[in-house]
């Protein structure tokens, strides 16, 4: 018989561990540096905790049997259980918000095919937190993250869902799900050939047209005269990209302002974004400020925002920048007879406590030296100790 993972399930060798780690460990350093502490939850939850703030399909959760009424299923995303995990405690005492949280695990979610998908998520929620500089965090946030494992070439696409959904509550009721519909699958070709009445077809196209540099969209939009009710949402958008551009974090056309950027499901509050690099979206996230209310005892709801890293997309994009070979043992501790083994354990032993980060390997055969010497080459060791009442070093 021939044994083989399930399919989307992933076996992550060795180089594969070290390439994670040192995006892993970059990326962490930049969330705990901004004050953001780590949260782990269960890998299964209810499948009605999974599914209750509506942005998760429940075809999309792979469901588990269970002994119980309840129906499990496997995390497919982290907000929802975060959610979960913290609304009651929110409410237990002001000074618990806002609260910094981050997360690094792996999700799973079955595809449109039934097939299953195992894949790594690193990211973070700011719960109980509103406004411009809550936002703007988020955005500085996921900006030094990208930067600090020196990621080339990724663009920020900014969207704002509430301001998106003022410019569609504009048109004819019967009208806003087609067009809504067009603009979540970015199908431009679908809405010129809807029919519609014309000036309402000329309206959704200005909307899925609003993209470009950030100045440049706002400026159209000031100068529209159907959004002259919408001035405080078009004013905070300004806001926030003015902050934005201040800090300097990200040099070049980092952000791109898409106000035609929205999803089919109404779960995001305020700003959405995604991160482009290349043919890769390595994040997304965006403002949640009624999700926590569908988790809290009294229907309470705490406004939050977040991201999320999707690790393998972003090792793809990464891959010219991360380590190509995994670093070599530091020395070969080699017992020349049987008599010295128990010899070349101690002195084995004694050098990983003088050098805890450094490998040290122990020689398995009592073989011929240059035998030795020709497997330690080929491993890269670069120092052999032979160990026969004496310690004799070698460097190869």
């Amino acid at each position: 018989m021939v044994h083989q993972l399930p399919t989307g399930a992933k076996d992550l060798l060795p180089l594969d561990v070290a390439q994670k780690h040192w995006i892993e460990s970059r990326i962490q350093q930049v969330f705990q540096s901004w004050g953001y502490q780590r949260i782990i939850t269960p890998t299964v939850e209810h499948l009605r905790s999974l599914t209750a703030g509506g942005a998760v399909d429940p075809e999309s959760v792979i469901q588990l049997h269970s002994n119980s009424i309840n129906i499990l299923g496997l995390r497919p995303e982290f907000t929802a259980s975060i959610a979960r995990a913290y609304a009651a405690r929110l409410g237990q005492n002001v000074a618990t918000c806002p609260q910094r949280l981050y997360y690094n695990a792996n999700v799973f979610r079955r595809k449109a095919n039934n097939s299953s998908e195992e894949s790594f998520q690193a990211g973070v929620e700011l719960l109980g937190a509103s406004g411009l500089i809550a936002d703007g965090e988020i955005l500085m946030l996921l900006a030094a993250s990208l930067e600090r494992v020196e990621l080339p070439d990724w663009q920020i696409i900014l969207g704002d869902a509430r301001l998106t959904g003022a410019l569609l509550g504009l048109l004819p009721e019967q009208y806003r799900s087609k067009v809504r519909q067009c603009l979540a699958s970015l199908d431009r070709i679908a809405l010129l050939e809807m029919d519609l009445p014309a000036d309402v077809k000329n309206y959704a196209l200005e909307i899925i047209d609003l993209r470009g540099k950030p100045k440049d969209v706002l400026s159209r939009l000031a100068s529209s005269v159907w959004t002259s009710a919408l001035t405080g949402e078009i004013n905070y958008l300004k806001s926030l990209i003015d902050l934005w551009e201040s800090t300097g974090i990200a040099s070049g056309d980092r952000l791109i302002l898409d106000l035609s950027f929205l999803q089919t499901f109404d779960y995001y509050t305020g700003i959405v974004f995604e991160v482009a690099c290349n043919n890769y979206v390595v994040a997304q996230g965006g403002r949640y400020d009624r999700l926590l209310g569908v988790y809290h005892p009294q229907n309470i709801s705490y406004p939050s925002i977040g991201f999320c890293l999707n690790l393998e997309d972003l090792q793809q994009a990464l891959q010219s920048q991360l380590p190509q070979s995994l670093p070599p043992t530091s020395c070969l501790v080699v017992a020349t007879t049987v008599e010295s083994m128990q010899s070349a354990f101690a002195h084995a032993a004694k050098l990983r406590e003088e050098s805890p980060h450094e490998a040290i390997e122990l020689e398995l055969e009592i073989r011929d030296q240059e035998q030795v010497r020709n497997h330690a080459r080929s491993r890269g060791i670069a120092k052999i100790a032979w160990v026969n009442g004496d310690i004799n070093l070698e460097t190869l």
